[in-house]
């Protein structure tokens, strides 16, 4: 059975989701249950409210930090919780706020994670709702805040109690007194989380008739995977994690030994390194013979076409001469411009003086010569190259040999030493393969045995949770149990003033909680409080309810996020006096974490947390590029 300080929410990591990177923030102890005091700690701008509205945004805010430095780089945040003791993962994408968030059983890291659950924002009283999860956790889920308006609680609300923001710890509206809607329903949160709302009886009878349903359709569904459990013969947990451990040692094994074998492998082939080189450059001296030889050839081809032409040529050249010496040539008797009669072989007309063209012979003699010089030196060259094509042959079918012999006489060296390796290799290669076949047979039935252990869990915790309801019912009619809702305001109101005599708040008089839970000082609201006499005020509010809710067993999740407890303190450089009343509110929470508020959780952003605390910082960022962590955005330093 799973005690009723089991209940509850606590948060163990958060990782934010880069490109190529991720961003932890670790909330564990060393024994990797979470750590009761958690504070994170450095300069101003460095991210610590970002980790906690990163908290707060997986929980299922509307929002999400939008700094420079984080919108470019983080695309996911995925928060790590302990939900009534086992681990769960939510996460939320980043930009554009969504309206889901993805929830799986587990851990970050861990192998054979189940398929992921989508879990609508809104409605918050879906029962498929991120809100329904998250407080059916804290005893509350289903629980209306009014019986009237039939308005539903959300986590929404109760993170009211959770998460005290660095704008409330001074300001005039630590219970939205601004907006009295808001006003009355934080008064009913707290009503709700103490037990002391209106109808208690009836709201508890509904709830029991809820989770009963629930627990049959949980019982059902764990018989329906117990059964295909068993039909898949997967076998127990420790055997499937000494077959996973197993199988990855084989992998790791056989990673080793091809490592060996190829550095066995490359001393044994050394040395057929002068045959490799005799090959390269037998190699190189055949594909030298066979480009000359297609050189050469090409050559001819080409020189025989224009030999050819030139051929053509002195054969017009011949015909154009012999025609000459058959047919005498025409001349010219008239002259062409004045039709002036000539006697013949005048270069110009005697009566026009122009120059007389036509009729004369034509003189070819230079082409045909010019022609026959090329067609011979042609001709010759086609002599050389046909006279030197053999040779260049048999050279090139003698290199091709000679490279041939070389593969030969490498293959013939190196075969008896590569031989056994391949064969080795082959052996190897079949474990290797088996190994990742038997790892990923161990992974499948690992994730069928945390289902099926997951839903045995969640049967108990549901019984834990009925039965729990069902005493509540059973002693709600009791006077002994119940107490009246006066009585919580004035535990929580003595609470409030031990918190600020043990802080040494200055002329503390008349400090009490009025019914509408607004703290008073010297009998006057705490609104009448200087800036700093606010902040302490704020947290002492803050505390009494959180520790009255865990110590008397509530419907409080159980982690607490205060952000700049220091504001408006400290301000006067080497104030003694401020100094001190730092040191004991940090005094105040490791105490009462150690005694009444075992297995509570504060997580606490502070510029410079006393030396006292050091121990319980987790994370300090220097906002200096030589001292990391420069911030939680470590790789933005401009």
């Amino acid at each position: 059975m799973i005690g009723l300080r089991a209940h509850g929410i606590r948060l163990r990591r958060l990782r934010l989701h880069g490109g190529d990177r991720t961003y932890d923030v670790d909330f564990r102890a060393s024994d990797d249950s979470p750590r009761p005091l958690s504070v994170l700690a450095g300069a101003f701008s460095t991210g610590k409210t970002t980790i906690l509205e990163f908290v707060d945004y997986c929980l299922g805010a509307s929002d999400h930090p939008r700094h420079p430095e984080i919108m470019p780089k983080v695309k996911a945040a995925t928060l790590e919780v302990e939900l009534s003791g086992s681990p769960y993962l939510i996460e939320r994408t980043v930009g554009e706020p969504s309206m889901f968030a993805y929830v799986r059983a587990g851990r970050l890291d861990e192998p054979g994670a189940t398929p992921p659950v989508r879990r609508p924002l809104r409605p918050a009283g879906s029962p498929e709702s991120l809100s329904s999860m998250l407080l059916s956790h804290c005893k509350l889920q289903g629980v209306r805040l009014s019986q009237e308006t039939e308005d539903p609680l959300s986590f929404r609300d109760l993170m009211w109690l959770c998460f005290l923001p660095n704008e409330r710890l001074d300001d005039k509206d630590l219970l939205f007194e601004s907006v009295p809607m808001k006003h009355l329903k934080l008064r009913q949160v707290v009503d709700v989380v103490f037990d002391v709302h209106d109808d208690h009886s009836v709201e508890l009878g509904r709830r029991i008739r809820t989770l009963e349903a629930e627990l049959g359709a949980a019982r059902t569904a764990y018989r329906a995977a117990e059964q295909l459990v068993d039909e898949q013969r997967v076998g127990s947990r420790a055997d499937l994690e000494a077959l996973h451990h197993g199988a990855k040692d084989e992998l790791a094994e056989c990673a080793q030994a091809l490592a060996a074998l190829d550095t066995r492998a490359r001393a044994d082939t050394r040395f057929a390194g002068e045959l490799r080189e005799r090959h390269h450059a037998a190699a190189a001296e055949a594909r030298a013979a066979a480009s000359t030889l297609r050189d050469r050839e090409t050559q001819l081809q080409r020189m025989t076409t224009l030999r050819g032409t030139y051929a053509d040529d002195v054969s017009k050249w011949t015909m154009l001469a012999e025609a000459e010496r058959l047919f005498e040539p025409m001349r010219v008797t008239a002259c062409p411009s004045c039709l002036a009669p000539l006697a013949g072989g005048e270069s110009h007309c005697p009566a026009c003086r122009l120059p007389i063209t036509g009729g004369g012979a034509v003189d070819v003699s230079g082409e045909l010569r010019s022609a026959r010089t090329r067609l011979g030196e042609l001709t010759r060259y086609l002599e050389e190259l046909e006279a030197e094509l053999p040779g260049l042959r048999a050279e090139a079918e003698r290199a091709q040999e000679a490279e041939a012999r070389a593969v030969a006489e490498v293959d013939a060296m190196t075969a008896h030493a590569v031989t056994p390796y391949l064969a080795q290799r082959d052996a190897l290669a079949r474990r290797r393969e088996e190994a990742a076949a038997t790892l990923q047979r161990a992974v499948s039935g690992l994730r069928l045995v945390q289902s099926l252990e997951r839903r045995a869990t969640g049967i108990l915790q549901q019984m834990d949770q009925v039965s729990a309801h069902r005493e509540e019912l059973a002693a709600a009619g009791g006077q002994a149990r119940r107490a009246s809702r006066s009585a919580v305001v004035r535990r929580v109101g003595q609470r409030y003033r031990e918190i600020l005599e043990a802080w040494k708040y200055p002329k503390l008089a008349d400090a009490y909680l009025a019914e509408d839970l607004t703290p008073y000082m010297r009998g006057e609201p705490y609104t009448a409080a200087s800036s700093g006499g606010r902040t302490l005020i704020a947290l002492a509010w803050q505390l009494a309810l959180f520790e009255i809710a865990w110590e008397s067993r509530s419907s409080h999740p159980g982690f607490l996020l205060l952000d700049s407890p220091q504001k408006n303190l400290g301000e006067v450089a080497g104030d003694l006096a401020d100094r001190q009343t730092i040191e004991r509110i940090y005094r105040h929470l490791e105490d009462w974490l150690a005694g009444r508020g075992v297995g509570a959780q504060i997580v606490v952003a502070d510029n410079a947390p006393p030396p006292a605390a050091a121990a319980d910082v987790i994370v300090r960022f220097t906002r200096r590029p030589d001292q990391p962590p420069y911030g939680l955005i470590d790789d933005e330093t401009t």
